[in-house]
């Protein structure tokens, strides 16, 4: 679970990452065997009508649980059909097609959310280009958990930045990766131990990527 993998990284605390790095949705290969509800719809492009304008769109969703389970993110994939060729083609991009090398996009919560079978997770959907890049994407995500349960309530905010590969600077998963592996060869190197991270964030981490995100 990718929430809790900053907590012990070679038994260092990296949790001062944490938020950093679920800002970035994760483009992955979902096993459909970890799907937990019914896909939702949320936006359908006619590329013969489609304005510039209408790229940038907030939109409602309602997932319906069809298990008993446990619900760490929410996915997100494309389907294509080329309906007015001399021979038609249509494909999915979801977990449940074949394999694209699009994949899917894994967008993380901030929680774990306790799903039982004939429930819905609903919410809304704001997507926009970024100002700076147009290729860059912020992404909104609101969702509730909508269950009879008190003890298993459970609504919140996401923010996200996606940032295409054309991009100026390098994203920022790329540059914390970057900064953390060559830190933990040196920490393992010289076998330090109770290093706190918090400190080392503040003192090296936290100036140098408020300096790449400038940039970005």
């Amino acid at each position: 679970m990718k929430q809790k993998v900053w907590n012990n990284v070679y038994g260092f605390n990296f949790t001062p990452l944490q938020s950093v790095a679920l800002a970035e949705p994760l483009v992955d290969t979902v096993d459909l065997k970890a799907v937990v509800s019914d896909p939702c719809m949320v936006m359908s492009i006619d590329l013969h009508t489609v304005q510039v304008s209408d790229l940038a769109f907030t939109a409602p969703f309602s997932l319906p649980i069809r298990r008993n389970d446990f619900a760490h993110a929410l996915i997100a994939w494309f389907d294509i059909d080329f309906s007015e060729c001399h021979k038609p083609i249509k494909f999915s991009t979801g977990p449940h097609a074949k394999y694209t090398h699009w994949k899917q996009t894994v967008f993380y919560l901030n929680e774990q959310l306790t799903v039982k079978q004939g429930e819905n997770i609903t919410g809304v959907l704001s997507c926009k280009p970024t100002e700076k890049n147009p290729r860059d994407l912020d992404i909104k995500i609101a969702y509730e958990l909508e269950t009879d349960e008190e003890d298993r309530t459970a609504k919140g905010t996401c923010l996200y930045k996606m940032y295409s590969f054309s991009s100026s600077s390098l994203h920022a998963s790329t540059h914390i990766q970057w900064l953390v592996y060559p830190l933990m060869l040196i920490l393992l190197t010289h076998s330090i131990s109770g290093v706190d991270m918090a400190f080392i964030w503040q003192l090296f981490f936290e100036p140098v990527l408020l300096m790449m995100m400038t940039t970005i």
